[in-house]
């Protein structure tokens, strides 16, 4: 009987949380209805962390008096010392965030020692001299994931929870937070290089979200050679009557470079908007050819000349690197598929591709330390979502169930490592929950600005769902600020893990699967079964029945998720690809 109100808990708080996308202003209308009394005096529950230790804990930090005081203060002090002390130690450190795209928890030894044949050194480095993240999550895709780190948010409020297509109104907006902004305020030269995937009208471009420089795609990679294909062109001649034409209506742009400026530039492309405060080349089409050293000849050298001028003028500097490995198609040159042959096949187009990728990091690496900079430089290594494992030879791989686009662990458990000489204990492995939301909260309390979640409350009038995890990641806390996750598909809420306890409402097992809702949860516990394998009706409906009494506690923190929402509502509606109700939906619109 119990489950069976348990049950009936779920249907209420699903139909609260997954409905139909809608533009914000119906969202908040179905919130208003949704959240109740009790949602709206409902109380932080009491802390149920993961208590696994971890694999290799931290050591402790030194007892000096200041040590001592912090290893005995609250969560919330501590976060304020550790958030002081970063910033008052000296010079602010630099930050460099570094994503791969659809990069596979295999397919970086430091994950999966040598399986895969072929080694990463070089971005093993990163965790050997600082920490590894075993529970690190993304996001379903390439947009959301970035989203969520940028923002500090679930995609959910920013809208931007599946990708746009190009000329879409649908974009990172003004009023949503942003880690560059917040950093800028703070001092810092900042600079976005590689793919942004944000949306691409000119009010969404990196530099007008507080980056002094972007230079790169706005899409995901295999959309940029999408014109060479001759069934492409004869499509658009026949639609358009022009292929020119086509391109002007329905094409993306290519690779952008831009400045962000003080002076308003009024003038507006009719596809692409308003220029606003910013400068503006299109530096021509991501062809196949460009594609195969892009990273490494434009990408990168553009990072590094950026980390030179920021060096050379004496102030701190935020650069987001992202790759275009390891998306799809893997266009490579030859040498780096005969170096791959040795270890699997020449067939390994990803394979060969990690080789060129982990090399191309490297480089970045050795840069810093020629110039001095590693001591000062905090180094974040991650991706956007899980491997794309469906596209092989050119996808990634991974251990967990599920992949990009799903909110099995294998879609949305990623690489993360983080080194910070001299702050970040080398060679830890920490095992406790963190998303990248996380990311821009304990990012910002290294640059020193403390209350960062609070600030974007009272400036932009936003809420932070990211938590501030620097004292588990200096070792002064051996637990992660965060214990519980959301798992959001699109704007859907489908799954939730509390501590090990993972319950899905809706599952989707593959890219292209449909999303199928369960009327009663299918529960996992991740510690026992982090592959969530044991999903026969014997095994999780024994666990169903076990821990149905976790159906409370979780009802509770969506019953503050969804107050939150109300509070503080999504700045736009996302999108979704699913057109099977678009007649219905649009008639049901119309004025009667």
């Amino acid at each position: 009987m119990r489950l069976f109100y348990s049950a009936l808990l779920f249907s209420a708080l699903l139909a609260a949380c997954g409905g139909k996308d809608e533009d914000a202003g119906q969202k908040q209308e179905t919130r208003d209805r949704a959240v109740t009394a009790e949602a709206a005096t409902a109380q932080q529950p009491a802390q149920m962390q993961d208590t696994l230790p971890d694999s290799k804990p931290s050591p402790a930090p030194q007892t000096t008096p200041e040590a001592t005081t912090t290893a005995q203060s609250p969560p919330a002090q501590r976060q304020a010392q550790a958030a002081k002390r970063a910033d008052s130690a000296g010079s602010k450190p630099n930050i460099l965030v570094i994503f791969g795209d659809d990069i596979g928890w295999t397919n970086l030894t430091a994950y999966e020692h040598g399986v895969m044949g072929y080694r990463t050194p070089n971005i093993d480095r990163i965790a050997e001299e600082g920490a590894l993240f075993t529970d690190h999550y993304a996001q379903p895709s390439c947009t959301a994931g970035r989203a969520a780190f940028l923002t500090g948010q679930y995609p959910i409020r920013s809208g931007m929870t599946t990708v746009g297509q190009p000329g879409d109104k649908l974009g990172l907006q003004p009023e949503s937070p942003s880690l560059a902004r917040v950093l800028k305020s703070a001092g810092y030269r900042t600079g976005h290089f590689g793919k942004n995937h944000l949306g691409d009208r000119n009010e969404h471009l990196p530099t007008v979200h507080g980056f002094d420089e972007f230079f790169g795609n706005l899409y995901h990679l295999n959309t940029q050679e999408e014109s060479e294909q001759r069934d492409y062109q004869n499509f658009g001649k026949k639609f358009s009557g022009d292929l020119e034409k086509y391109e002007q209506s329905f094409g993306t742009r290519g690779v952008i470079h831009s400045l962000a400026t003080d002076d308003m530039d009024d003038t507006e492309d009719p596809r692409f908007g308003v220029v606003g405060k910013q400068k503006i080349e299109d530096t021509g089409p991501l062809t196949q050819k460009r594609m195969h050293n892009f990273d490494s000849e434009e990408v990168i050298p553009r990072a590094l000349k950026f980390m030179e001028a920021s060096k050379n003028e004496g102030k701190p500097f935020f650069v987001w690197l992202n790759t275009s490995r390891m998306h799809l198609y893997t266009r490579i040159d030859d040498e780096w598929l005969q170096k791959v042959e040795k270890y699997t096949s020449e067939a390994d187009y990803h394979g060969a591709g990690m080789l060129q990728h982990d090399h191309d990091i490297g480089v970045v690496l050795d840069w810093l330390d020629k110039q001095g900079l590693a001591d000062n430089t905090i180094v974040i290594y991650s991706t956007d979502n899980g491997p794309e494992h469906s596209s092989w030879p050119h996808g990634a791989t991974t251990p967990f169930r599920g992949e990009k686009m799903t909110t099995f662990e294998g879609g949305v458990r990623v690489p993360m490592m983080a080194r910070w000489p001299g702050h970040i204990p080398a060679g830890a492995e920490l095992n406790g929950i963190q998303g990248h939301q996380d990311l821009f909260t304990t990012l910002a309390a290294a640059a020193g600005v403390q209350d960062v979640a609070e600030k974007m409350m009272q400036e932009k009038k936003q809420y932070i769902d990211g938590v501030n995890n620097l004292p588990y990641w200096l070792g002064e806390s051996k637990q992660s600020a965060r214990d519980y996750i959301f798992y959001y598909y699109e704007s859907k809420l489908t799954a939730v893990r509390m501590g090990p306890w993972k319950f899905h409402f809706s599952t989707k097992e593959d890219y292209y699967a449909n999303l199928v809702p369960r009327t009663v949860p299918l529960v996992f516990n991740i510690r026992m079964d982090p592959y969530e394998s044991y999903d026969s009706p014997d095994s999780y409906g024994h666990l169903m029945q076990k821990v149905s009494w976790l159906i409370q506690p979780m009802g509770a923190l969506m019953q503050q998720h969804l107050q939150s929402l109300k509070e503080y509502p999504p700045v736009q509606g996302g999108k979704s690809f699913d057109m099977s109700n678009v007649v219905e939906e649009f008639i049901n619109k119309a004025p009667q």
